[in-house]
């Protein structure tokens, strides 16, 4: 009888620590593709900035550069723009377009 219980015990034992296994591995690939979804988001978030950074630094290039001039607001906005930009992997075209506007004078 004890030797009855001693296997059933076992059993649970095993099943239960299978079960744990399984769960842990459950809950590692969940947290794996919660990871990997939340990676594509913020690559998908940096890509869509960086294009209306870009976007909006041809807008000013072209109204200021026709303008010949550059308001204090506008060369501020530029500047942290430009900066993002930057940062975000903007490519060289757009940088030398800020390059051009920040050598406009600056008036109201």
């Amino acid at each position: 009888m004890d030797q009855m219980y001693s296997d059933v015990v076992i059993a649970i034992v095993t099943a239960l620590c299978g079960y744990i296994v399984w769960l842990l591995k459950d809950i590692r690939k969940t947290a794996k593709a919660k990871d990997e979804r939340e990676e594509k988001e913020k690559q998908a978030n940096r890509k869509g900035t960086r294009c209306l950074l870009r976007q909006q630094i041809i807008d000013y290039h072209d109204k200021y550069i026709e303008r010949g001039e550059i308001s204090p607001h506008g060369y501020e906005n530029l500047l942290e723009m430009a900066e993002a930009y930057e940062a975000l992997g903007g490519n060289g075209k757009v940088k030398k377009m800020a390059l051009e506007l920040k050598e406009l004078p600056i008036r109201e």
